[in-house]
């Protein structure tokens, strides 16, 4: 019987850190970490995209170093993640419609690089089918690649485009509301 239970113990301790390596929220479970150009993010916040009553999406903000403040945020030049499961189906019009809102909002005096990005941003924009996910990773010196349902769009060049993308999140008017931005930035 001692046996029995130390085995059973011993199986339970090796269980936990497989569920510690993932957050999850509506069903949708987000690593807690991902590497990107060699370099580890950390998972800062997970939230809920709800409008009305639809769960629109799962958020999850990737960071090299966690965060509560979008200023310090911002500031870093460093890589970060934003990725979006969605949970119900959104149209390519829609989303175009909620990323003008969004830099409007949280980057009203963008320059003319910026806005360009940004329509070039909807530009690679289509319908995103409920299950299916559209990332976007920021990389120093590079810019910020868009993926959408699994196909790499292309990269938007621009330390500017890429904080005035995750502004559109965490800036003083987020669409997806302070309930969200309070989650992805890890407040309680």
């Amino acid at each position: 019987m001692r046996l029995k239970m130390m085995s059973l113990l011993l199986s339970l301790t090796l269980l936990v850190p497989a569920f510690a390596f993932a957050a999850s929220l509506a069903d949708v479970k987000l690593d807690d970490k991902v590497v990107v150009n060699g370099q580890t993010l950390s998972l800062n916040g997970i939230g809920l995209r709800k409008k009305f009553f639809i769960k629109v999406y799962v958020g999850g903000l990737y960071l090299t170093a966690k965060s509560s403040n979008p200023a310090t945020i911002l500031a870093a030049d460093s890589p970060r993640r934003m990725v979006m499961h969605f949970l119900y189906g959104v149209g390519k019009d829609k989303m175009c419609e909620a990323w003008d809102e969004g830099l409007e909002a949280n980057t009203p005096n963008a320059s003319a690089e910026v806005k360009n990005a940004f329509k070039t941003l909807c530009s690679w924009m289509e319908e995103i089918p409920k299950g299916n996910r559209l990332v976007l990773t920021y990389v120093p010196g590079t810019g910020t690649t868009v993926e959408v349902n699994g196909k790499a769009k292309g990269t938007l060049p621009g330390k500017a485009t890429a904080d005035a993308i995750v502004s559109t999140w965490i800036g003083p008017k987020p669409a997806m509301g302070d309930d969200f931005k309070n989650a992805i930035l890890g407040k309680p």
